[in-house]
């Protein structure tokens, strides 16, 4: 739950495990900050319940997926509850896989790459990378302090639109178009929002925990607007000459270079969150097929919101079907996959319509780009779901093929291995 998780996925978790154990009877009720268990005894004795909070949320897909491989080997009946409890609070306790200026790196990678997709050239994207990477380590600094992620949010967006005015009017850099840093910014900042799970959790009928995460998504949202829009005003203050001209082209021409540059994206993105190399290898493959996948569909005439959905249906539909067999949570490939096609340059189209333009179009202009968001996740979503009876097909032929497994002493179980 900490690590993105949507709602329906940690009850069938919980469930698993119990149902593993001998707990057949349990009830699960999962919100947005706790999760409560309930095993029930029967008539004759009250049923014991387990309260957990979830007091922290940090992004670091290997737990994730050392968790979810831990649930698998308890459903498989291979290993005790004492040493699943042992090895659980062996992955949640580890450090992370990679020291902190890795991800600072990846971030600052995944900027460049964003720079790439959106038409920029080599200069805009070292320029955005040390932006990025400027970004994250003021943040870092902030999150020690337990600066709430709202604030942090809107030093973010001020961070990257002010650095961006600044290149321009001074004139150190004049063939980087502001604009377009700012769109870049925008998309990293965009990126740590859960919208998929919102989007899961909402369809999936937990209402409370949609609710929760929605809250949390338009506020933080809202923390990198404020920011944004804070930079614009001040710039418009005192006079400084911005202008937004020519409009974004929808993505970059060529089709190697959107796979290049979709997939560079999705996997720095991964490895700021402490991907496994596998799963390294796979988001990069999902950012290549979301991103080409969009760039064919917009040049067969399809709008940006209808193209989006699209793409990411794909994605998820690709991720929830090839996720089991490559041993990375469906979350990852989902994710990752979608993060290029983030709203960045649309976000930052509406907030200057409104801010220096004083042009109200702006509002229409940012809920254009909250509803490509949401085709991004739902996309996402819908994908997953039409890949269930893909995935319950594929589970019968590899128990058909893989023929009758190993019981009884020969059965190579941990315990029996000690």
């Amino acid at each position: 739950m900490s690590s993105g998780a949507g709602a329906a996925d940690v009850t069938a978790t919980i469930l698993a495990v119990t149902t593993a154990y001998g707990l057949p009877h349990t009830e699960v009720d999962v919100i947005y900050t706790s999760i409560s268990v309930s095993c029930h005894r029967g008539t004759d004795h009250a049923p014991i319940t387990s309260l957990r909070v979830v007091r922290a949320r940090s992004l670091d897909y290997t737990r994730l997926a050392d968790a979810e491989q831990l649930v698998r080997t308890i459903t498989a009946g291979e290993i005790s509850a004492e040493d699943a409890y042992g090895e659980l609070d062996r992955i949640t306790s580890a450090s992370h896989p990679y020291p902190r200026w890795v991800a600072t790196a990846a971030w600052a990678g995944m900027a460049a790459a964003v720079a790439f997709l959106i038409g920029g050239g080599l200069l805009l994207a070292l320029t955005a990378a040390v932006v990025t990477a400027l970004i994250d380590r003021v943040g870092r600094v902030l999150n020690r302090r337990a600066l709430p992620f709202f604030f942090q949010q809107l030093v973010g967006g001020a961070l990257a639109a002010g650095t961006a005015l600044a290149v321009w009017a001074t004139g150190l850099l004049p063939s980087v178009r502001p604009s377009l840093l700012v769109a870049v910014g925008i998309v990293v900042l965009l990126s740590g929002l859960a919208l998929v799970s919102t989007v899961q959790d909402a369809i999936s009928g937990y209402n409370v925990t949609a609710a929760g995460r929605t809250v949390e998504t338009v506020l933080l949202s809202a923390g990198l607007i404020a920011g944004v829009a804070l930079a614009l005003r001040t710039a418009v203050h005192f006079g400084l000459p911005i202008a937004l001209t020519d409009p974004l082209p929808p993505l970059i021409s060529a089709v190697p270079l959107q796979f290049a540059a979709g997939a560079a994206t999705s996997g720095f993105f991964a490895l700021a969150c402490y991907a496994q190399p596998r799963a390294l290898l796979v988001a990069a493959g999902a950012g290549a097929v979301g991103t080409g996948t969009y760039g064919l569909v917009t040049s067969a005439g399809l709008d940006v919101l209808l193209s989006s959905a699209v793409a990411a249906t794909v994605v998820g539909f690709g991720g929830a079907t090839m996720s089991r067999r490559l041993k990375v949570p469906t979350l990852v490939v989902a994710v990752s996959g979608m993060v290029p096609l983030l709203p960045g340059w649309t976000t930052y189209r509406g907030l200057f319509q409104l801010t220096a333009e004083n042009d109200p179009a702006g509002l229409s202009t940012l809920v254009f780009a909250s509803g490509i968001a949401m085709a991004l996740a739902g996309g996402v979503v819908f994908g997953e779901y039409l890949a269930q009876p893909v995935r319950t097909g594929l589970g019968r032929l590899e128990r058909k093929f893989a023929g009758p497994r190993m019981s009884g002493p020969l059965r190579p179980t941990k315990r029996r291995l000690e």
